[in-house]
């Protein structure tokens, strides 16, 4: 008859801590999966806001840049807090044909309106717009409040933007050049 005299196999002890082990691995890879997830959630949203306000700012010089004034195109109705324009916009077949718009502000947005696709979001949480025509360039630059012209358009629009991130209030300031004036 042979005798062992080794041990064989495992006791209870090498088994639960082992057990613990795997559990403790498996729970912080859990973690590390479900940080990493809400991370490329928390990217996302970023770029879908960024891309939302870089689509406005294009949208807005596009539109100021091929502003028809004079003539059918209906003037040039500029406020501090609004303005109504004709401007060339992109159809869904590709083709663009003359629209009249009005750009201001609708319940702390700023939306773009008149045309048959409804209100068009440029920007969310405005606080305020202010908006500035520019008379003549030089040295001494005017800028004035109101351009109401049945004629012709000013040779910029300045919007002053104001939103709140949070706690904070952040102004921009965007330049639209108008190709020419009407």
């Amino acid at each position: 008859m042979i005798r062992r005299t080794g041990k064989s196999g495992f006791t209870l002890i090498e088994v639960l801590t082992a057990l613990v082990l795997t559990g403790l691995v498996a729970l912080f890879a859990h973690q590390l999966v479900s940080v990493c997830t809400g991370t490329v959630h928390q990217l996302e949203q970023a770029r879908r806001l960024e891309d939302r306000q870089a689509n406005g700012r294009r949208w807005l010089r596009a539109a100021f840049l091929s502003l028809e004034a004079g003539g059918d195109a209906g003037g040039f109705e500029g406020h501090r807090d609004h303005v109504t324009f004709t401007s060339w916009q992109q159809q869904p077949g590709g083709w663009f044909i003359p629209e009249r718009v009005t750009l201001g502000l609708d319940r702390g947005a700023l939306t773009v309106t008149g045309f048959g696709h409804g209100a068009l979001v440029l920007a969310d949480s405005v606080t305020s717009l202010a908006l500035d025509y520019l008379l003549e360039p030089g040295a001494d630059t005017k800028w004035v409040r109101q351009w109401l012209s049945p004629l012709s358009a000013p040779l910029a629009v300045r919007l002053r933007i104001a939103r709140r991130e949070g706690s904070a209030e952040m102004v921009d300031t965007l330049l639209c050049l108008i190709k020419e004036r009407g």
